[in-house]
């Protein structure tokens, strides 16, 4: 036990060890994450401008950005570092920061897009009463609440695995401080600690899912109901973005962690980690404002804004 104690770093593996490969790659995520940065920074500062952005659905979008950034900054510098040649190594502790950011960012954007699907059946099913039941007031209770289960989350995931010991191996086999490998990296790990791995992300994906389904069931019975086509279409476009986030999101989160460490194959589980660490943050603002006219508006507005400024500069 005094060995294990004194364990100070670990080793991150990383995605491949093959040179011909980590070049490339870093090249790919550095496109990725200034994508992200971009994108992510760009929606934020649009809602904030705009004052036709200040509504539920937007401030909604803003928080989602946010926490994007947050757990996508968390993960992919890191990536990048582990991909050029030197020190591949992670300290104790900062291997349980980065635990702890991920793990609040992630369950706190699970709660978000539950927040959104409720915004999108309020919006639907309900459009004349939709002012008075999305008020400012409600919008910041849902945002704050994601945002405290989020921090909830992340200290028992933290908690739980940092309490094990580590001691026959540094070597983490992924590209960063998740569950599933250090699971299997600590020798002292026990069915408890599987358990409370498996119900904590089974309530908090579940609990979310049910509300998001359950909003989504509603919508679908409210266009059903509608006489007008083109109702039923643009109803059915609010709602796509949506759904096309909460498939990807919730698909890999379900795969890696819902099932025991000893069925994890983690070749496959750094694939499938790739999309919802770098892929899905890079393309929430592009799904979500791309196909948006509101937003594609406030963006014209501010590049003309920014031409004419600069025509009277020279």
């Amino acid at each position: 036990m005094e060995n294990c104690s004194e364990v100070k770093e670990f080793i991150l593996v990383g995605l491949t060890d093959s040179p011909e490969l980590q070049i490339p790659l870093f090249i790919i995520f550095s496109i990725i994450y200034l994508i992200t940065l971009l994108g992510n920074l760009g929606l934020v500062f649009l809602i904030l401008w705009d004052s036709h952005l200040h509504t539920p659905m937007y401030f909604f979008l803003c928080n989602l950005s946010l926490v994007d950034l947050g757990y996508s900054s968390a993960i992919t510098p890191k990536v990048m570092a582990g991909l050029l040649p030197g020190d591949k190594t992670i300290s104790y502790n900062g291997c349980a920061a980065q635990m702890f950011s991920f793990a609040c960012f992630a369950t706190a954007e699970s709660y978000l897009l539950a927040a959104m699907a409720y915004d999108r059946q309020a919006a639907v099913c309900k459009p004349l009463h939709y002012t008075t039941t999305m008020t400012s007031n409600v919008c910041a209770c849902l945002a704050i609440s994601s945002h405290i289960c989020g921090f909830l989350s992340a200290s028992i995931h933290t908690g739980n695995i940092f309490s094990l010991s580590f001691c026959n191996s540094r070597m983490i086999n992924h590209f960063f401080c998740d569950v599933p490998p250090l699971l299997v990296l600590s020798y002292s790990v026990s069915y408890i600690n599987e358990v409370i791995v498996f119900f904590a992300v089974g309530f908090n994906v579940f609990f979310a899912l049910f509300f998001i389904l359950k909003s989504y069931f509603l919508i679908f019975i409210a266009i059903l109901k509608m006489h007008s086509a083109e109702g039923r279409q643009k109803a059915f476009s609010t709602c796509a973005s949506h759904l096309t986030a909460v498939s990807i999101f919730y698909g890999t989160i379900i795969f890696m962690y819902l099932q025991p460490s000893s069925g994890h194959s983690m070749d496959i589980d750094k694939m499938a980690s790739v999309f919802y660490t770098m892929v899905i943050p890079m393309l929430n603002p592009l799904v979500y404002s791309l196909r948006n006219k509101e937003v594609s508006s406030a963006f014209r507005k501010i590049m003309e804004k920014t031409k004419s400024s600069l025509g009277m500069s020279f």
